[in-house]
C-alpha cells in the first residue's frame, strides 16, 4: 500500500513540476477526507492537479466553471417532466463525480457558492425535498483567483471553514519551468499517468488514518495551538472546533504518507499552515490576507513540549 502512494505521488509530480510539497498536502486533505482549496493566479496549474490526482487515483472527474450567471440547479441537477410518463424525472449535475473540480469559485454569486455547502459536509444533496448520497470518495478541489482582482465575491467564512486546507501552488522554479518548456505538453502528461492506486486502496488508506495513534501530548499541542488564537488579541478571531478537529486528520495523514502510525509534532507542524491560514485574520488586517503569516507567528508563538 505505501509503495502504490508513493507511485501516486510520483505520477502527479511528473505532471506538477517542483511541487512535490503541494502534492503532499493535497494527497494529505484526499487521505483525511477533506476539501482542498487552491487560490492563485490563472495558469499557476490548478486544474492540472486536480485533473492528475483523479486519474492517478481511478476517480470520476468533473469540472465545473463557477461564473456570475451560474444557478444552483446547474450544479447539483434538476427534475425535468417527462410527458411519457407523467412523472418529473432527476438529471444529477456534476455534482455526482468523485472528484469535483470547482473552478473560479469565488467568481460565482454567494447563493451558487451556498450550493456546495450540504455537498462538502454531508456527503450528499437536497433537491426537491430529496436527498440523493454522492460518491463515497466524493473531494472537492475549489479555486480561486485572488480576491483583489476584477468579478469576484469573497467566499463566506462559513464556507471557507468547509475546507479541509488552502494551498498556493505560486510560480514554477527556474529549472521546474525549464523542464517543462523542454518535455511534453500538460495534456500529453496527464494521459500518460497510470492508475497508481484505485479507489478500493484509497478507500483502505482513507479508514487507516483515524487509527493513526495521536498520544495525549499531540492532542495537548494542538489544544494549545488552538486556544493561542482564541486568547490573543492578533487573532480577530479563534479557530473553530471544526479546525482542530481538521489539524488532528490532517496530521494523521501526514503521518501515514511518512509510513507511520502514530503523530509527532512535526506532523502537526507540516500541515498547520495550509489547514488554518484560510481560517485565521488579523485584528489590523481586514481584507483577510494574513492568514498565512499568523500560522507562522502560531508555530514560533507555541512550542511543541
Amino acid at each position: 500500500m505505501r509503495d502504490a502512494l508513493k507511485e501516486a505521488l510520483q505520477a502527479v509530480d511528473q505532471v506538477l513540476l517542483g511541487k512535490q510539497h503541494a502534492v503532499r498536502l493535497a494527497m494529505a486533505c484526499i487521505l483525511a477526507r477533506g476539501h482542498l482549496l487552491i487560490e492563485d493566479l490563472p495558469g499557476m496549474g490548478k486544474t492540472t492537479l486536480s485533473q492528475a490526482l483523479a486519474r492517478v487515483l481511478g476517480l470520476s472527474h468533473q469540472r465545473i466553471q463557477f461564473t456570475s450567471d451560474l444557478l444552483p440547479g446547474d450544479i447539483l441537477g434538476t427534475s425535468v417532466f417527462d410527458r411519457n410518463t407523467g412523472q418529473f424525472t432527476f438529471h444529477p449535475g456534476p455534482i455526482f463525480a468523485e472528484v469535483i473540480l470547482a473552478d473560479e469559485i469565488n467568481r460565482a454569486t454567494p447563493k451558487s457558492q451556498s450550493a456546495l455547502l450540504e455537498a462538502m459536509e454531508e456527503g450528499q444533496v437536497t433537491v426537491d425535498g430529496a436527498t440523493r448520497p454522492l460518491p463515497e470518495t466524493f473531494f472537492v478541489i475549489a479555486t480561486q483567483n485572488p480576491v483583489s482582482q476584477s468579478g469576484t465575491f469573497a467566499l463566506p467564512e462559513s464556507q471557507l471553514d468547509r475546507f479541509l486546507m488552502r494551498l498556493s501552488l505560486g510560480y514554477p522554479s527556474p529549472a521546474a519551468e525549464r523542464s517543462l518548456l523542454l518535455g511534453d505538453s500538460r495534456k500529453a502528461r496527464l494521459d500518460a499517468l497510470p492508475v497508481a492506486l484505485d479507489p478500493a486502496r484509497l478507500k483502505e488508506l482513507q479508514e487507516a488514518v483515524p487509527k493513526v495513534i495521536a498520544s495525549e501530548a499531540i492532542i495537548d499541542y494542538i489544544l494549545r495551538l488552538v486556544n493561542r488564537t482564541r486568547e490573543t488579541q492578533v487573532c480577530a478571531w479563534g479557530l473553530s472546533a471544526r479546525a482542530s478537529l481538521g489539524l488532528l486528520a490532517a496530521a494523521r495523514a501526514w503521518a501515514l504518507m511518512e509510513d507511520r502510525r502514530y503523530v509527532i509534532p512535526e506532523d502537526v507542524q507540516a500541515v498547520l499552515p495550509s489547514v488554518v491560514s484560510h481560517r485565521l485574520r488579523a485584528s489590523e488586517d481586514p481584507s483577510g490576507h494574513g492568514g498565512g503569516g499568523l500560522a507562522q507567528w502560531l508555530l514560533n508563538e507555541v512550542p511543541a513540549v
